[in-house]
C-alpha cells in the first residue's frame, strides 16, 4: 500500500471512529429532559445545541447538548433577585428563546404580557441584569409572553408575537432588540368568534427550500399545526395550511405514554440533512396518574414529503434512532447530586419566586449551602419527574420553635400539596424529625442532634421518610405515605407547572452539606430505566411493574446513581438484584456511563428460579466505584426466549456484604447468628427475609402485627449452619407495620418491616 493510500485509510478510520456511537447512544427513549419543561425552543450554534422555555415561578434554566439526547444545565439567564420576578405559582417567566445576533447571545422571555431580554457573551453567562423590556408598537394590542425569535437568511430578525386568541403578529427587531421595521399581521389565522385553532399559541418559524414554515400549538391540551409561504408576508392567500405537524396517524399513538405533543420548537437541520425538534407533552390523557410531573421535554425527527410538508414523529414509547451526533460525555438529564463544594450554585438548581441575594450562600460555611428564610419558606429545587429515587441530605439546624423547619420536600406546581421530611421542634419543645403530607403527619424524637441525615424514598406514588446520625444506620419516621393526589391532574393546573423537589428552610437559617438524588444503596425499581433497548415494563401489579421481555443484548439505563465520595463515605462491593427465570437465566453486565465505550465494573449471574413468578435474590461482585454515574445493565444469554425478569436492584457496601446472604457468594468471614433487614423494604406484596445461624439449629421465624398477634410462620424446622432465605408473601394483608422474629433457642432477634398497598 502506498504512503498516500495508507494515510487516507488512517484518516477515514479516525473520522469514522470519532463519529461512531456506543450502542447506548444509538437510540433514545423520550423524554430526554424529564420533568416540567414546557414551551421548548431549540437553538444551534456550531456543534452545540441549546434549549430553554417557560419556567413560571422557578427561575429559568438554559440547557446545553451536543447530541440532542443528553442535556446539561449551564445557566440561569434571569436572576431570582430581579425585583419584578414576583412569587406566584403560575407567574415568573413565560417562554424563553436563546439566539445569537449581532455578536452576542440574547435570551427573550415574557412576563405579565411584557416581553424582556437579557444578553451575554457566552450561553453560560454571566447574563445582564436587570432584564430590558421591549417597547410595544402602537399597532399591536401587546407583545404577549409565549413567543419566539426567527432570524432570516439576510440576518434580519423577528419576534413571533402571540397575545390573546386572535392576535398573531410577526414583528421585526432592530439591532438593539427593540421592535423596528416591518410588522406582519397574521390575526386572520385564528379569528374571533370561532377561533378555529383554539389559541394558535407558541408560534415558531424556520425555512426549508426557500419556504417560510410557521408552526403553532392548538393549546396546552395538545395538537400542533403548520403552514408555509414562499414570502414573508401578512397576505393570507400566500400562506398554505399544511395541517398536523406531528404524525397523528401513527398506529402506536394510542399506547404512547406521552400524548398530545405541542409547543414544538422550530425545526433544525443537522449535517446529515436530518431535521429535529424538541417539544413538550403530558402523560397520557385519561389516566391522569402522572400528570402532576408536568410537561416533559421530548425530541422527534421531522420528515418532509415530496410536496414539502413536514411531519414530526409521534412520541411513541419505544427506542428511536438517535441523531448521528457525539454525546461528548454529557450524562442523562436527571437531577444530580450536589456536595456544595463549588464557588457558584449549580445552574440545575432553581429558586422559587423572588429570592434576594442575601438569603443564600456557598461561602458563609465552605462546603455547605446556607439557606435563610425570605419571609416565607426559602428553597432551591429541581424537576421532579421520575417515579423512583432516594433523596438524601445532611443538615445542620438548631430549631427553636414549631415554625422552624429545615429538610427535604416535594411539592406540586400550584404549591398546594407538600411532602416534607424535616428537622423541627414539636409543641412540647422537643427536637423531632417530622414527616408529613397534606393532613398526614408523623414525628419521631430527634436522637441525632442538630446535625442530622434525612432520606426521602419515592416508590411510584408512595414515599418513605428516614433519619440517621451517621448516614449509615437509618430509622423510619412514621409510616409510608401515599402521595398520588400530588401526582395527578388537578383542576388548578397541577400538570401546567409540574412537581418539584429540593431542600428548604422556614423560620430560621440552616446549613446543608449535600444533596443526593439517587442513592446507589437504596432499593431501585427495575421498572424505571431512563433509557432502554428491547426491554419493556409489565402490567402494574400491587403498585409496581416488572422489567420484562429481557433478551440477549438488551439493556437498561438507571441514571444519576450516586456511589459516594469523601463526604458520603461509601463504596460498593456487590450488586444485588431480585429476579426470576423459568429457564437457564443469563448474565447482567454492569457498565458505567455508556455501553462498550464506558467502564465495565461487574457481573451478576441469574440462574433459573423455576418460574417467572418466583423471584429470588442474586448477587455479583463489582469493582470499587466512586462518584455519580449513569449505570447501564446489559443483559446477555443464549437462545431467543426471554432470559429473566427483574424487579429490584441496589448496590451493597463491604459491611453489607459481610452479612448479606448472596447464595452464590463465598462467606467473607465466619458465619454469625443474625437476622437481616428484609429486602425490599418497604415491599408489596412479597419480600425476602435472610438470616444466618452459626450452628445447626431448629429455627422459628414468625410474623406479627402491631398488636403482637401472630400472622404467619415462615420457618419452623431444623436448618444447617449458614445463610438462609425465605420469602414472605403478604398478599392477604393490609398496609402497615409488621414485625418478624427469629428464634433459634439460643439466639433471638426481631425486626420491623413495612407493607404498602
Amino acid at each position: 500500500m502506498s504512503r498516500v493510500k495508507f494515510l487516507i485509510v488512517c484518516l477515514l478510520f479516525i473520522v469514522n471512529y470519532s463519529y461512531s456511537q456506543s450502542p447506548s447512544f444509538r437510540t433514545f427513549m423520550n423524554p430526554v429532559i424529564p420533568g416540567d419543561h414546557p414551551d421548548c425552543t431549540l437553538s444551534k450554534f456550531g456543534d452545540d445545541f441549546y434549549t430553554t422555555g417557560s419556567s413560571f415561578n422557578p427561575t429559568p434554566v438554559i440547557y446545553h447538548s451536543t447530541d440532542l439526547v443528553h442535556w446539561e444545565a449551564i445557566a440561569q439567564p434571569v436572576s431570582p433577585s430581579w425585583s419584578l420576578y414576583g412569587d406566584a405559582p403560575a407567574g415568573g417567566c413565560w417562554g424563553g428563546h436563546l439566539v445569537y445576533y449581532n455578536n452576542k447571545y440574547w435570551h427573550f422571555f415574557g412576563k405579565n404580557a411584557i416581553m424582556y431580554y437579557v444578553t451575554a457573551n457566552d450561553p453560560a453567562g454571566p447574563w445582564s441584569h436587570p432584564p430590558v423590556a421591549l417597547t410595544c408598537p402602537p399597532e399591536l394590542p401587546g407583545l404577549g409572553m409565549d413567543n419566539s425569535i426567527f432570524i432570516d437568511d439576510d440576518n434580519s430578525w423577528y419576534l413571533l408575537v402571540k397575545n390573546g386568541q386572535s392576535v398573531n403578529w410577526i414583528v421585526q427587531l432592530g439591532d438593539d432588540g427593540q421592535p423596528y421595521g416591518a410588522l406582519y399581521n397574521l390575526s386572520w389565522l385564528n379569528p374571533a368568534p370561532g377561533y378555529p385553532y383554539s389559541w394558535a399559541e407558541g408560534p415558531v418559524m424556520w425555512k426549508y427550500k426557500g419556504y417560510y414554515y410557521y408552526c403553532f400549538a392548538i393549546n396546552l391540551a395538545g395538537g400542533q399545526k403548520v403552514m408555509r409561504s414562499a414570502t414573508l408576508t401578512e397576505d393570507q392567500s400566500s400562506w398554505e395550511m399544511l395541517g398536523d405537524f406531528f404524525n397523528e396517524s401513527d398506529p402506536k399513538k394510542s399506547s404512547a405514554i406521552f400524548q398530545g405533543p405541542n409547543h414544538s420548537s422550530s425545526a433544525i437541520m443537522l449535517e446529515d440533512s436530518t431535521w429535529w425538534v424538541i417539544y413538550h407533552a403530558n402523560a397520557k390523557a385519561g389516566s391522569n396518574e402522572w400528570h402532576g410531573i408536568g410537561r416533559q421535554g421530548l425530541i422527534s425527527q421531522v420528515r418532509y414529503n415530496e410536496a414539502g410538508k413536514p411531519t414530526a414523529d409521534y412520541c411513541t414509547n419505544e427506542p428511536h434512532t438517535a441523531p448521528a451526533l457525539p454525546s461528548s460525555g454529557i450524562p442523562w438529564m436527571v437531577p444530580k447530586s450536589d456536595f456544595f463544594t463549588a464557588e457558584k450554585l449549580n445552574p440545575e438548581w432553581s429558586f422559587l419566586g423572588y429570592t434576594p441575594d442575601g438569603t443564600y450562600s456557598l461561602t458563609a460555611r465552605p462546603g455547605w449551602f446556607r439557606l435563610s428564610p425570605k419571609g416565607k419558606e426559602n428553597t432551591i429545587i429541581k424537576n421532579d419527574a421520575e417515579h423512583n429515587y432516594s433523596l438524601i441530605t445532611r443538615v445542620d439546624f438548631n430549631a427553636a420553635a414549631t415554625a422552624d423547619q429545615a429538610g427535604l420536600w416535594i411539592f406540586n406546581g400550584p404549591q398546594t400539596l407538600f411532602v416534607k421530611l424535616y428537622s423541627t421542634v414539636n409543641t412540647a419543645g422537643n427536637k423531632v424529625i417530622a414527616f408529613s403530607f397534606d393532613a398526614t403527619y408523623y414525628e419521631t424524637p430527634n436522637t441525632a442532634g442538630n446535625i442530622v441525615w434525612l432520606r426521602l424514598i419515592r416508590i411510584n406514588h408512595v414515599v418513605y421518610g428516614y433519619f440517621s446520625a451517621d448516614g449509615v444506620t437509618w430509622s423510619p419516621v412514621g409510616e409510608s405515605i401515599n402521595v398520588a393526589s400530588m401526582d395527578k391532574e388537578h383542576p388548578n393546573f397541577n400538570d401546567f407547572t409540574g412537581n418539584r423537589q429540593g431542600i428548604y428552610v422556614k423560620g430560621s437559617p440552616a446549613d446543608f452539606d449535600l444533596y443526593i438524588y439517587r442513592d446507589a444503596y437504596s432499593p431501585i425499581l427495575a421498572e424505571c430505566p431512563a433509557n432502554q433497548y428491547g426491554v419493556t415494563a409489565s402490567t402494574k401489579k400491587d403498585g409496581i411493574r416488572i422489567l420484562d421481555n429481557i433478551h440477549n443484548t438488551d439493556w437498561a439505563l438507571y441514571a444519576g446513581m450516586e456511589f459516594g465520595n469523601n463526604e458520603y463515605v461509601k463504596t460498593p462491593a456487590m450488586l444485588e438484584v431480585i429476579a426470576s427465570s423459568d429457564a437457564n437465566g443469563g448474565l447482567i453486565e454492569v457498565w458505567l456511563d455508556s455501553l462498550d465505550t464506558g467502564t465495565k465494573v461487574g457481573e451478576c449471574v441469574i440462574t433459573g428460579t423455576g418460574s417467572m413468578k418466583t423471584f429470588k435474590t442474586f448477587t455479583g461482585t463489582v469493582a470499587p466505584i466512586t462518584g455519580r454515574h449513569d449505570v447501564y445493565l446489559k443483559f446477555t444469554g443464549t437462545g431467543e426466549d426471554k432470559l429473566f425478569q427483574l424487579k429490584w436492584l441496589r448496590f451493597l457496601t463491604e459491611s453489607e456484604v459481610a452479612t448479606s446472604l448472596g447464595e452464590n457468594q463465598p462467606p467473607k468471614r465466619p458465619i454469625e447468628n443474625s437476622l437481616q433487614q428484609n429486602y425490599p423494604n418497604p415491599f408489596n406484596p412479597t419480600t425476602e427475609i435472610n438470616f444466618s445461624i452459626a450452628e445447626p439449629s431448629f429455627v422459628s421465624l414468625k410474623v406479627f402485627n402491631l398488636l403482637g398477634k401472630e400472622i404467619n410462620e415462615l420457618a419452623g424446622k431444623s436448618y444447617t449452619a449458614g445463610r438462609h432465605s425465605v420469602t414472605f408473601d403478604a398478599s392477604n394483608l393490609a398496609s402497615g407495620i409488621y414485625f418478624y422474629k427469629l428464634n433459634t433457642g439460643h439466639f433471638l432477634q426481631t425486626r420491623k418491616m413495612f407493607l404498602v398497598r
